[in-house]
């Protein structure tokens, strides 16, 4: 049984979503979508004052979290 897919759009909204319900998310916090194989995984890239906040760590951690759980769960659409 395939995996529903998503956007990668849709799936950085999903990642956003469940970072401002977990964690106090940075609005500078910028968030893509690799694709390895036929897998994916999120990338999380700022600018220096959103990585000098204290959550940064928390933040780029939860994200691997979360996009860990969503990739077994929807693959990337072409």
């Amino acid at each position: 049984m395939s995996k529903p897919s998503k956007t990668e759009a849709e799936l950085i909204a999903m990642a956003v979503a469940e970072l401002k319900v977990h964690t106090d998310y940075a609005e500078g916090l910028r968030i893509s979508v690799v694709r390895d194989g036929h897998s994916w995984e999120f990338r999380a890239s700022a600018d220096q004052e959103t990585i000098s906040k204290p959550g940064y760590p928390e933040w780029v951690a939860m994200l691997v979290q979360i996009g860990d759980h969503l990739s077994k769960q929807y693959a990337l659409q072409e």
